[in-house]
């Protein structure tokens, strides 16, 4: 666990992880559950740092079945997906706390939204700011200088779940990290 930046809290068996455990990852997400010869193996789920959290069952470390839920509580379903598709456009708290009064747009899930410094950048886990090449965490907390090949891209747009382009010129997109549908993304991504 020294080498890798993980700790385990559980029991060994033969010098093998094995029980009920937890074990934290370097980048903080946490798996709660069985384990069985050094790997995940029965009921457990791994919580994200996002407040997200994946609820499975494992065999010899491999996901069998699972159930994956946002931090707002919306469950993704890999089959049968209705979230905010042609029918239905609305997003996960518009559909738990209505819509807004005409007027007055919701352009994320989050509401209110996140309120972005001037000059700078959402990159789904901080703020990036371009005149120091910084990316910070939302609590404006260091998290890390910029990448050479992230900072090449952005001309052209960045698209991941959590990252969206939306350009407010050719050379400076505005990324925003909340979470999109793939109907709103593609449409997005295209016009980008």
């Amino acid at each position: 666990m020294e080498y890798t930046g993980s700790q385990y809290i559980g029991e060994y068996v033969d010098g093998r992880m094995e029980g009920d455990a937890e074990y934290i990852l370097p980048t903080k997400t946490k798996y709660v559950g069985e384990m069985k010869d050094g790997m995940f193996h029965g009921q457990g789920t791994l919580y994200f740092p996002s407040g997200s959290r994946f609820d499975a069952v494992w065999e010899k470390g491999l996901v069998v079945k699972g159930t994956y839920t946002f931090s707002d509580g919306l469950q993704y379903e890999a089959e049968h997906w209705h979230y905010c598709d042609s029918c239905d456009r609305r997003f996960y708290t518009e559909i738990c706390h209505g819509l807004k009064p005409a007027g007055i747009s919701q352009l994320t899930n989050m509401d209110p939204p996140r309120k972005i410094p001037e000059g700078c950048y959402d990159c789904g886990d901080g703020f990036y700011n371009p005149a120091t090449r910084i990316i910070k965490d939302y609590r404006n907390r260091f998290l890390r200088n910029a990448a050479q090949g992230l900072l090449k891209r952005f001309p052209r747009g960045i698209m991941t779940q959590d990252i969206l382009p939306f350009t407010d010129g050719p050379e400076h997109p505005k990324l925003l990290s909340e979470r999109y549908p793939p109907c709103i993304r593609q449409t997005l991504v295209r016009t980008a």
